[in-house]
């Protein structure tokens, strides 16, 4: 969620995250891809995926360290070409790379310094569409900008999209044409003060080939977001005012620029607006996603007009329901994802024929349809499981042809790693919590050294998939248990309205009582426990040696957060910032009662702290601060900052760092043997 501000000089918008981008492309015939492809049946392809080591081998911190073969991945309308972010060198890359023979050129560039892309979308057969942001500090804070870019795959060229708006937010895409025409809509503000018009954001008509532009729908005051239906119609807008904390949606007929009031939501209240994801064409009615009667989040079909649902379109039998699949045109539902280890349930007959298909030819594995043509003739498929990072594979829907495009990790290839599960128990309240328990392969799974390993966010989870990290740590001798916290997401509003009030409290016990049920099961060591955690995980991980102790042998926090009030409840000049002290006071009742930094004097375990820093999440500074107060107190800390890590990793070099730096702590205070 992005931060509008009262105070930022507006040339520094458009400056700072762009001043790299002229640079970005590269001489793509000094780099190549080193793609995989083969064609064959299904069965055969899939059997790959089934291959299972006779015993148990160690694999080098290495292996694990290499970054994805793609994330992100893509496919052009006409599925003759596929861009994502790819690794190259042990960087991650924009690239297009064909499918086919003579479909044209490589492209790739470089992302640039201390930006993150957020988003990679194809516009048409000859254009994507880049999301990136970036954190600028302007005297003492720091702000989020974000821009577009779109790459022309014919020629390589790189446009800035709006280069000169010098609002903070210029990146909401609210609709891509599906007829192979160039103009987008963008939502953007073109001023940071708010008694100028530009602050509310106006709907932009954009070129993607030439960058030209030109204002569709004027900004209205107080509304900060817009959307728009399949046709390119702006259908909505939602207005905010924070001294009520009261939200407003705003609706426009199909043909129709008359915007009027049709709900009104308390956000001191917890209502929430409906807003829909898909408008129903030629009519007023439009699917959205809500919690029911159980708090859990389904799809039903609303009147706008009247405010009044009109059937439920989807509810899973367990879980919630998290993200939608759309058709191309976006007139249609096509599936949905749901929190029960990421399923994907399709709607539509070709793509549930065929996940239907590869999953009976892969019984022991896990596939995901992660991109499709504008037919559904060609798709990107991951075939994966919980022990193994998978293969991406290119599927024909028509011959049923499965090629292999490549190999997620080549280092660690069809090997079957140690086998997650997922693990029940009851906190100390009676809360039953869940958690994803991995255990050391070839081991009895008893009296084991363990680590425990809360995730980031905290509105997050961890699910039945792949984690190289846990998977690290497990070949090194670990059981890792990843436990779902209350405040968690995936379980509906009544769980994470558990964690209302509770940060550092029962969502720190929550983790702690997952330590003692695995002492209790016979499966960890009491006296060989650590905790690791990154980000939010990383506060878990200082706050758990300060809060309980006597319990961990160690610990290990990767971009943590050390003062609490410092990174979460800094919400000055912020348009939403009565909202947000409201939101955050619901979290805990005194932030510096639960900071890390204030309790170091309680802390008895050796502390590792890993830190990038080109993090734009968690500032650096939270981490070179924890180390002056172990330092100070005479605790036994150590440091790693790593000059040219982000906040996820994305360096091939960083990543052999953290992983390296966290053996040689663990070694050296909870060894394996």
């Amino acid at each position: 969620m992005y931060r509008y501000k009262y105070m930022l000089k507006a040339e520094l918008c458009a400056a700072i995250i762009f001043a790299p981008a002229a640079a970005m492309a590269q001489d793509a015939a000094t780099a190549a891809l080193p793609m995989e492809t083969a064609g064959g049946d299904v069965a055969a392809a899939a059997a790959k995926q089934n291959t299972s080591a006779a015993a148990p081998v160690k694999l080098p911190m290495e292996a694990f360290a290499k970054l994805p073969f793609v994330e992100q991945p893509s496919i052009s309308p006409d599925g003759t070409h596929l861009a994502g972010l790819f690794a190259i060198n042990g960087q991650q890359r924009i690239v297009i790379t064909p499918l086919v023979k003579d479909a044209g050129k490589q492209i790739i560039l470089g992302v640039p310094d201390e930006t993150s892309v957020y988003s990679v979308r194809w516009v048409n057969d000859n254009n994507i569409l880049l999301g990136v942001y970036s954190l600028i500090r302007v005297e003492s804070d720091r702000w989020y900008v974000s821009r577009l870019l779109s790459v022309n795959r014919v020629s390589g060229e790189v446009q800035r999209l709006l280069p000169r708006m010098g609002g903070q937010n210029a990146a909401d895409v609210l609709w891509v044409p599906s007829d192979g025409s160039n103009e987008i809509l963008v939502s953007a503000q073109d001023s940071i003060y708010t008694n100028v018009e530009g602050f509310w954001p106006s709907v932009y008509k954009v070129n993607v080939e030439t960058g030209t532009f030109r204002r569709h729908v004027p900004g209205k005051f107080d509304v900060l977001d817009w959307g728009a239906d399949a046709d390119g119609n702006v259908r909505l807008g939602i207005a905010y005012d924070d001294a009520t904390r009261r939200s407003t949606l705003l609706y426009a007929k199909e043909d129709s620029r008359g915007f009027r009031a049709i709900e009104r939501a308390n956000l001191r209240e917890d209502e929430r607006l409906n807003i829909p994801f898909l408008f129903i064409p030629g009519t007023d009615k439009g699917l959205v996603m809500k919690d029911n009667d159980d708090e859990k989040t389904i799809i039903v079909e609303t009147d706008m007009a009247t405010g009044q649902d009109v059937r439920t379109v989807f509810e899973a039998d367990s879980g919630d329901v998290e993200s939608v699949m759309l058709s191309y045109d976006g007139k249609a539902l096509l599936g949905v994802e749901t929190s029960e280890a990421g399923e994907k349930i399709w709607f539509d007959g070709k793509l549930k024929a065929a996940q239907e298909q590869l999953e009976a030819a892969a019984k022991n594995a896990d596939v995901d349809i992660i991109s499709f043509n504008r037919d559904q003739s060609k798709l990107v498929v991951r075939i994966s499981s919980p022990d193994n990072p998978g293969l991406i594979y290119i599927y024909d829907t028509n011959s049923q042809d499965l090629a292999q495009f490549a190999s997620v990790n080549e280092q660690i290839g069809n090997r079957r790693l140690a086998r997650p599960k997922l693990v029940q128990y009851k906190a100390r309240d009676g809360l039953e919590i869940e958690g994803v328990l991995t255990l050391p392969k070839g081991r009895t799974g008893k009296n084991l050294p363990f680590i425990v390993m809360p995730h980031g966010g905290p509105w997050a989870h961890d699910t039945l998939t792949y984690d190289y990290w846990a998977q690290f740590l497990a070949n090194s001798g670990y059981a890792v248990l990843q436990p779902n916290f209350r405040g968690s997401t995936g379980y509906g509003k009544k769980f994470v309205d558990a964690g209302k009030g509770q940060m550092g409290l029962a969502m720190q016990d929550d983790v702690t009582d997952g330590v003692k049920w695995a002492v209790e099961q016979g499966i960890a060591d009491p006296k060989r426990v650590c905790i690791v955690g990154a980000s939010y995980g990383g506060y878990a991980a200082m706050w758990g040696v300060v809060k309980d102790p006597d319990l961990y042998r160690c610990s290990i926090s990767i971009a943590g957060v050390s003062a609490v009030r410092r990174e979460v409840n800094d919400f000055g000049n912020s348009v939403r910032e009565r909202l947000y002290r409201d939101q955050w006071r619901e979290m805990a009742a005194d932030f510096n009662a639960i900071s890390p930094i204030n309790g170091v004097d309680r802390i008895k375990a050796p502390l590792l702290l890993i830190h990038g820093k080109k993090d734009v999440t968690v500032d650096h500074i939270q981490s070179e601060k924890m180390h002056k107060a172990m330092e100070k107190a005479g605790k036994n800390v150590e440091f790693v900052s790593i000059p040219l890590a982000d906040h996820y990793f994305t360096r091939e070099e960083d990543r052999k760092t953290l992983l390296s730096s966290m053996a040689s702590f663990l070694a050296k205070h909870n060894p394996a043997d």
